[in-house]
């Protein structure tokens, strides 16, 4: 039988798997890599390959699965119990077109590119079933691809049913195959559980294929790392390390320095300028941009921030949805929370927090400040141990503080109040009140010594012999 020529792309992600190797409560496909859930690779690469429809096939943990991704383009389909590969694309067929070619691919496979699916889609979309393969020094416990003497595929066999012959071929299963959908309609109700597992094996449909004369072809993928999954913490470690070192590779590849690109962890986007410097053990969350010439010390962790051209993030900083402005200077031990808006030429020191403020150019604070809910202006020096008292225990409240203004050590300022362009406040003061452009204010309860005063004494603690 020659199918007619598909018309749309369906895409089957199987993803219900228990994953009891994890020994985890939680669901296989929901475990991070990179950041973000397993299976949030595999849809990201089904939606780069503009699928018509993309079907998630769902088990354990399935309400756990679904909140996670409420995508209204996604369709899904239960499998409970799991009975297999096979099972699990026949509970998505009646989710998908009819009239097109499916690709299944597996929600704990995350790294497969889309130019390597696009290479498996080929022979798909002539009539063809498509398979994924790749060659192993240590094919472990893998469906073995079986071939004829001609080299055509033959079968894949379950490890578990391989012959010990069977089981010294090197090249493996990945899983991922695509068909013309009517081919799997066709073919997946003839498939047995009568094996090792009592499971429906997706891969028996090669037999199938072979009896009624579809030709079957194989793909083999250029890299490993494409094709590696994860069963157990173990591997999912070991495929974070892989994914981590590919993605340093890019930005080697890229122009950016990295001091060592083995301790560098990319949990989301990153984006780099023209020489920027990268140091150890720093962690990148969210969507990160980090302008020509940035610079960032070892142990810090941007999320969700933009870095301008020259700003430099010293050690042990931590960046939360912020905005650092061009050759500004964070740090170190430095903590910018969200809302926090940093201009040309700011200085924020060590043990310095900002929280919802804009901080114009030019202005410092260089230790041990607190500055939150604040519009603060250009020029202004914030003093040591000072702070923005902008909670009162209902409601947070704004401080104003214009440009040129001095704000003395150990200072309170309790919002909602203003310090007006080019005011100094004294040291130790509690400012409640507006204090008045180019003016000192300051509040201070007057100096007392009282003499003859006595330090109070412990008493001597009682001894027992």
């Amino acid at each position: 039988m020659v199918p007619t020529r598909p018309s749309s792309l369906n895409i089957a992600i199987l993803a219900a798997g228990h994953g009891k190797r994890m020994r985890s409560g939680v669901p296989k496909v929901l475990h991070p890599l990179g950041g973000r859930p397993l299976l949030a690779h595999v849809v990201d690469t089904a939606r780069k390959l503009a699928a018509d429809r993309i079907c998630v096939v769902y088990g354990h943990g399935g309400d756990a699965v679904r909140q996670r991704f409420p995508d209204p383009g996604l369709r899904w389909a239960l499998q409970d119990p799991p009975q297999g590969t096979g099972h699990a694309l026949a509970q998505a067929l009646p989710q998908l077109t009819a009239d097109g070619v499916t690709l299944v691919l597996f929600g704990a496979d995350p790294l497969v590119s889309t130019e390597t699916l696009e290479g498996v889609l080929r022979p798909a979309r002539a009539g063809a079933l498509s398979l994924l393969t790749i060659e192993l020094d240590d094919p472990a416990r893998y469906g073995r691809i079986v071939r004829e003497a001609n080299g055509a595929v033959q079968a894949i066999v379950e490890y578990k049913d391989a012959t010990p012959e069977q089981r010294r071929i090197r090249e493996i299963n990945t899983g991922v195959m695509a068909a013309p959908t009517e081919c799997f309609a066709r073919w997946l109700p003839a498939v047995s559980n009568r094996n090792a597992a009592g499971e429906y094996y997706l891969t028996d449909v090669i037999a199938l294929a072979r009896k009624e004369g579809t030709r079957v072809e194989a793909t083999r993928a250029s890299n490993v790392i494409e094709t590696l999954g994860v069963n157990t913490m173990r591997e999912l470690a070991e495929l974070e390390r892989l994914y981590q070192r590919a993605q340093a590779d890019l930005l080697l590849d890229a122009g950016v320095l990295l001091i060592d690109p083995d301790r560098i962890d990319i949990r989301g986007t990153l984006e780099c300028g023209a020489d920027v410097a990268i140091d150890v053990g720093c962690v990148f969350e969210g969507a990160v941009r980090l302008g020509n010439g940035a610079q960032v010390g070892p142990y810090c962790v941007l999320k969700d921030t933009v870095v301008e051209a020259g700003a430099q993030i010293m050690p042990y900083s931590h960046l939360d949805g912020a905005t650092v402005g061009a050759n500004a200077r964070v740090g170190p031990y430095a903590r910018l929370r969200p809302g926090a808006d940093l201009g040309a030429d700011v200085h924020i020191g060590n043990f310095v927090e900002v929280k919802a403020s804009s901080i114009g150019r030019g202005s410092k604070a260089n230790h041990l400040a607190y500055i939150g809910d604040t519009t603060l202006g250009a020029g202004v020096n914030f003093g040591a141990g000072s702070i923005t008292a902008n909670y009162d225990g209902a409601s947070k409240h704004r401080t104003v503080i214009e440009d040129d203004a001095s704000i003395g050590s150990n200072c309170v300022l309790v919002a909602p109040v203003k310090i007006g362009r080019g005011a100094t406040i004294g040291g130790g003061s509690t400012i409640a009140k507006e204090a008045p452009a180019d003016t000192l204010t300051l509040t201070r309860a007057p100096q007392v010594t009282v003499p003859g005063w006595k330090r109070p004494a412990k008493k001597p603690k009682d001894r027992k012999g």
